[in-house]
């Protein structure tokens, strides 16, 4: 049913919701809750303040626009950094989290750090595997076509998909790798007759 303006219908009694709903309101009864102690007011938590003081660093880090200061506590382990940063940081600078261009741009500076760290991975000593890193190999012994057919996995409608999402970088990177070196080594053979 849409949502309107309009309330659908009333709300049932809680003698009607217990009378259809097994174990509905069981909570209801204070002296059968386990929390209530905990909730009564004046319980001693020791706790010493009502708002938890500020971590210091709170001036760089990114926050949604519908909150007017950083939360109290937040990590420091992954902080932002080159174009994905900056992409992130305008995703929270501009948009709200509601929006979809707040989680879209999001989504494009994860692609983005990915990209690079594949970059980073392909110019070090050793580069990711992505045969034996991706588990593909795992699947040998484990009747990897008998698996997927005949079952109603959800997952075949993007089969198809999988091997261009998971190869296609790789084989654009190495690509451009050839085509590079290519270039530099070509220049550099026509200078020598």
């Amino acid at each position: 049913m849409p949502y309107t303006a309009d309330k659908p219908g009333s709300t049932p009694s809680a003698e009607e919701l217990r009378a259809r709903i097994p174990g509905w309101g069981a909570d209801l009864d204070p002296a059968v809750r386990p929390a209530v102690p905990r909730e009564q007011p004046g319980i001693v938590t020791g706790a010493h303040w009502t708002m938890p003081e500020q971590q210091p660093g709170a001036a760089g880090r990114e926050k949604s626009v519908e909150h007017e200061r950083v939360t109290p506590v937040f990590g420091t382990a992954q902080p932002l950094h080159g174009l994905a940063g900056r992409v992130r940081r305008f995703a929270y600078d501009t948009y709200s989290e509601g929006q979809t261009a707040h989680w879209l741009l999001l989504v494009v500076g994860d692609r983005l750090d990915s990209a690079t760290a594949h970059a980073k991975s392909l110019l070090s000593r050793r580069p990711d595997d992505p045969i034996t890193q991706s588990g593909v190999l795992g699947e040998r012994g484990h009747r990897p076509l008998a698996s997927r057919f005949g079952r109603g996995r959800a997952d075949l409608k993007h089969a198809w998909l999988d091997p261009i999402l998971v190869l296609g970088p790789w084989l654009l990177a190495a690509t451009l790798l050839f085509r590079v070196g290519r270039a530099i080594v070509r220049p550099a053979g026509r200078r020598r007759p």
